[in-house]
């Protein structure tokens, strides 16, 4: 389930375009997209089947079904899409059990984030198993309100947990920053209106129209944002 949301982090300063800022997680906030690789790789070993590392760019970053059900048919494998979920979540979770490195300027920007009393939100492709145990390393007391790719019908490429998360912190879409470091996470994000900073991980993202791209988090501040919010689209 999402959490629950303080009243008093509902709207930040008056005069502030900015409202809320909504974060991804894994590749985003912490440096966990090569786990996923190695965990799928460990993953089908154990089945019998080596992956092409061609296929990373392709799993890496989606929902869990999508990738789970492309490394099925691509393999062969004989396991069902229910079976894969679990294996690849109780591998993943192994590997992040002694905890999860942060990206260069998380850190940072989530302290500054909730010093300044401005509403985050945690908007992840990942299950509610898998965030829990991450936000240790986070810290949730950094989050209003977290989304898991399971508790919504449609995750990320759509937009529906972006726009859940708006909604949950009583905030205009429009006047949400996002950060996201994948095709699929801004994707998402732009279709639920809106403005992304991208922070590519896996594959280049390239600027447009909303859309600010940066190297790292360590570029992006709250004044960052709030410039980015009162620029023209």
């Amino acid at each position: 389930m999402t959490s629950t949301v303080p009243a008093s982090l509902t709207r930040t300063a008056d005069g502030s375009a900015l409202q809320a800022v909504l974060l991804d997680m894994d590749g985003t906030l912490v440096d966990t997209e090569g786990f996923w690789w190695d965990a799928e790789v460990e993953v089908f070993k154990a089945l019998g089947h080596v992956l092409d590392e061609t296929w990373r760019d392709v799993v890496v970053g989606g929902p869990m079904t999508r990738s789970a059900s492309f490394l099925i048919e691509a393999t062969g494998a004989a396991i069902t899409l229910a079976e894969l979920t679990v294996l690849l979540n109780d591998t993943f979770e192994d590997r992040i059990a002694r905890g999860v490195p942060m990206m260069p300027g998380a850190r940072r920007l989530l302290g500054e984030l909730a010093n300044q009393g401005v509403p985050a939100a945690l908007v992840s492709a990942s299950h509610r198993r898998i965030i829990d145990r991450v936000l240790t390393s986070l810290g949730p007391e950094h989050f209003a309100l977290t989304v898991a790719g399971d508790e919504v019908p449609r995750t990320k490429p759509h937009p529906d947990p972006y726009l859940l998360a708006a909604r949950g912190l009583g905030a205009d879409p429009a006047r949400c920053a996002v950060v996201e470091d994948t095709a699929t996470g801004v994707a998402a994000a732009e279709a639920a209106g809106c403005r992304v900073v991208a922070v590519p991980s896996v594959a280049p993202i390239p600027p447009a129209s909303g859309r600010t791209v940066v190297a790292s988090l360590e570029e992006v501040d709250l004044a960052f944002l709030r410039r980015m919010m009162t620029r023209r689209p």
